[in-house]
């Protein structure tokens, strides 16, 4: 009984500490459950293409690796979800519709497999953000990509624009470090030290995104495109993208 008591007395203090926590440092904690590989997305299942790019030489080391990640974010995929994140933070912030925005980013996508990627991440993280109850998330129904879910979540629990875009885009390139980890491409240490090349260049990179709008949005990587399709044929997979 004894030990029960104490129990419900730390709980109680608990709560109520977090209850006075900064909205900053609870944002935070937020945001590191939602891009934490343990949040359910499903986010290890995919390569956006990376795995055919491995296959087909295109990557095939640490070096080429991460030109083909600094192609995707200068150029490419990464690029246009960082400008519709963004979008999606400011049109939470202001009060603005998401409808147009959500049909924008699905349609964005340069091939089936990607529209999956997309679409079923940003589906499944919703559903798991319930666990954080807000109105916001009554915008966020159908087939919603998952760049404009997490952009859209992290405004309504006044995480700042900046600081979720960096920590998203870190996820991101983190998850395709790891897909080329399982590929055998390079190992784990390879793996930590481009992990830490590219915090400089996406902190780099985030003021740049936020001078940028959905005018801006489109891509000049055609060989990832290209790749991304033909995964959809592509005889042994491993990853659904």
């Amino acid at each position: 009984m004894l030990t029960e008591a104490m129990d419900t007395a730390q709980v109680a203090m608990a709560d109520s500490l977090f209850s006075r926590a900064p909205v900053t440092q609870r944002g935070l904690l937020r945001l590191m459950a939602w891009l934490s590989p343990a949040f359910p997305v499903g986010g290890f299942a995919y390569s956006g293409g990376l795995e055919s790019a491995i296959v087909e030489r295109h990557v095939r080391d640490a070096d080429s690796l991460r030109s083909w990640l600094c192609l995707l974010m200068e150029q490419g995929g990464l690029r246009n979800d960082a400008i519709l994140f963004l979008d999606a933070h400011r049109r939470q912030t202001e009060g603005d519709d998401l409808a147009e925005l959500i049909e924008l980013a699905a349609a964005l996508a340069g091939s089936a497999e990607r529209h999956a990627e997309i679409t079923r991440q940003g589906e499944a993280f919703v559903s798991a953000a319930a666990g954080w109850p807000h109105p916001v998330l009554g915008q966020l129904s159908g087939p919603v990509a998952y760049s404009v879910a997490v952009g859209a979540i992290a405004a309504a629990h006044g995480v700042a624009a900046g600081d979720a875009l960096a920590a998203f885009l870190h996820a991101q390139v983190s998850q395709l470090i790891s897909v080329a980890i399982r590929l055998g491409v390079i190992g784990q240490s390879h793996g930590v030290l481009l992990i830490a090349t590219f915090e400089e260049l996406i902190l780099s990179a985030v003021p740049g995104f936020e001078r940028l709008g959905l005018d801006d949005l489109g891509s000049a990587a055609i060989a990832a495109e290209t790749l991304s399709m033909r995964h959809e044929t592509q005889y042994s997979r491993l990853f659904q993208s």
